[in-house]
């Protein structure tokens, strides 16, 4: 499984081990779910680029007791929308901490990182059911996209808290311009 092996490498040859070398179908599922994961976060990623400038220098900030996100782009519009946290990137000690198992985020907040690890459970995959793991901001991406995925949010964003990088999913998001009269 691609998603396995590059959290934990690559199995060992199934023909060195004398079984046959296939692929079991169970394995392809999570990995097409994955793979389709990563695509649609990456064409929902590109519509909020150009539709309201997503990643172009905007300022964030996010209030997990309202459960909301804003952003305020470079035109100075505020985006507003429901916010889900994902989990945390502890960028000094490469480690993840799942936002179903956070002390700082509140039950609220952590359904999407919940399906994911409802997801892990399914699928008997270790990463996903753990608390803490060890991780690369790659790996929270992956894990972002799969929450987002899941739970059919909008979109996904990292955002810097210290030593740590917060991945988030958010809903629909509103839009207001404080320029227009």
């Amino acid at each position: 499984m691609k998603f396995l092996d590059s959290l934990f490498g690559k199995k060992e040859n199934a023909a060195q081990l004398g079984e046959p070398a296939t692929v079991d179908d169970a394995d392809a599922a999570v990995d097409a779910t994955f793979e389709r994961a990563e695509a649609e976060l990456q064409l929902k990623t590109e519509a909020a680029m150009g539709l309201w400038g997503l990643g172009s220098g905007e300022s964030w900030a996010a209030d997990l007791e309202a459960g909301t996100i804003t952003f305020v782009n470079a035109r100075g519009w505020e985006i507003t929308a429901p916010v889900q946290v994902v989990g945390t990137l502890n960028t000094t000690d490469g480690t993840w901490l799942w936002g179903w198992d956070h002390p700082s985020v509140p039950a609220p907040v952590s359904g999407h990182a919940g399906l994911v690890r409802d997801f892990g459970a399914k699928h008997g995959l270790e990463a996903l059911t753990t608390r803490m793991i060890e991780a690369s901001e790659a790996d929270g991406w992956t894990f972002a996209a799969l929450a987002c995925y899941l739970a059919g949010a909008q979109g996904a964003y990292r955002g810097p808290a210290g030593d740590a990088l917060v991945f988030m999913t958010y809903g629909e998001v509103s839009i207001r311009d404080p320029g227009a009269g």
